[in-house]
């Protein structure tokens, strides 16, 4: 560590412009991996929120909420020890007498139920046509008491009240009752045990109280996350950007310290001559690579860590600390792996050719 550290004392500018490239690929990597916790996120904020076990779904659904379609009467026979109807349809709601407009998840559920959000401004919804909406609609311009029109529907629903972090598949929810989303699907209200709903949403983490119809599909909350359009291939593409990333930095990395050892072959040579081992220039070399990767890392959480701090709510990005310091961790275990690129290279330097030399 010693050797390692002076020689980057007695090199600044060299040692600089590595931990330069360092921490850009830890920058990239770390803002990669807030936005695909932020993109996955965006996506299950809603399901993560009813804190449910499972849901019961039609089998054609293939675990589509919006393609599952089931009466009331049908609900009823799905046994569960807590259990809460849904319904859904996806819309554009447009603010009445402007042009502002939104993609919507307009969801129905009893407001005795356990699937009703806890309301962070404003007040819960006491009948029809009243919704309580996820509050990322502020910043569009939205707020309390605003009327909206919805898309292929003459309904129109009122804002009472907004809740936090209630987005199904990147659109905001608007939450209400049943009746009001069998209004807008159907244009009509249907109560009775005809009436049409979409799932049933259930709690029971051992699964050991739910009995389902043969017809239904009962799906744990996971997988059904997991089948909701876009999320797997987007988390499954950006996972693949940071592996790949770590590749590209341990070669790198590997490149830079193979052409330094090259350049310091007479230097390794005379130490050699003084009776200094391989092994211990070896571990000079892998100690030197573990302080660069370690400045890179720290100085790319920082920047991170100021980029996540001012970027516009609009940018779907979250920071998971213990996420970054297990990414930062592998990346400096691959930086020294790159360096091992340079070990055949030092155990074969012969003292008397690299002197002449």
């Amino acid at each position: 560590m010693f050797l390692a550290w002076n020689e980057m004392k007695s090199a600044k500018l060299r040692f600089l412009l590595i931990i330069g490239v360092l921490t850009l690929m830890t920058y990239l990597v770390f803002l990669l991996s807030g936005l695909a916790n932020g993109l996955a996120e965006m996506n299950r904020e809603a399901v993560d929120q009813w804190k449910a076990d499972a849901i019961v779904l039609t089998d054609e659904s293939d675990m589509n909420l919006s393609q599952s379609s089931m009466t009331l009467h049908e609900a009823q026979r799905i046994s569960a020890e807590h259990k809460a109807e849904i319904a859904q349809i996806l819309a554009v709601a447009r603010k009445s007498g402007t042009k502002i407009k939104e993609s919507v998840a307009i969801t129905g559920i009893h407001k005795d139920q356990f699937l009703m959000p806890n309301v962070s401004e404003g007040r819960s919804f006491r009948g029809d046509h009243e919704v309580i909406a996820d509050d990322s609609l502020k910043a569009d311009g939205l707020k309390l008491g605003d009327r909206l029109t919805i898309s292929s529907s003459e309904q129109k629903l009122v804002i009472v009240g907004f809740t936090k972090k209630a987005k199904f598949n990147a659109a905001p929810v608007l939450y209400t009752t049943i009746a009001t989303v069998q209004k807008i699907k159907y244009g009509k209200t249907d109560t009775s045990d005809k009436g049409i709903i979409n799932g049933v949403v259930i709690r029971d983490p051992y699964f050991t109280k739910i009995k389902v119809p043969s017809s239904f599909k009962l799906t744990p909350i996971e997988p059904f996350i997991e089948h909701m359009p876009g999320y797997t291939p987007q988390k499954i593409s950006l996972d693949f950007m940071i592996y790949f990333l770590f590749v590209i930095v341990s070669v790198t990395i590997g490149i830079f310290l193979y052409v330094l050892t090259i350049q310091k072959v007479s230097i390794f040579g005379v130490m050699k001559a003084q009776g200094i081992s391989s092994l211990f220039l070896i571990r000079s070399v892998i100690a030197q690579t573990f302080l660069l990767a370690l400045f890179g890392v720290c100085a790319g959480f920082i920047l991170t860590a100021v980029t996540g701090a001012f970027l516009p709510s609009a940018v779907p990005i979250q920071l998971d600390i213990p996420a970054l310091i297990g990414y930062g961790a592998i990346f400096i275990f691959v930086a020294a792996l790159g360096s091992l690129f340079s070990v055949q290279t030092i155990v074969k330097i012969d003292p008397v050719q690299a002197i002449g030399g």
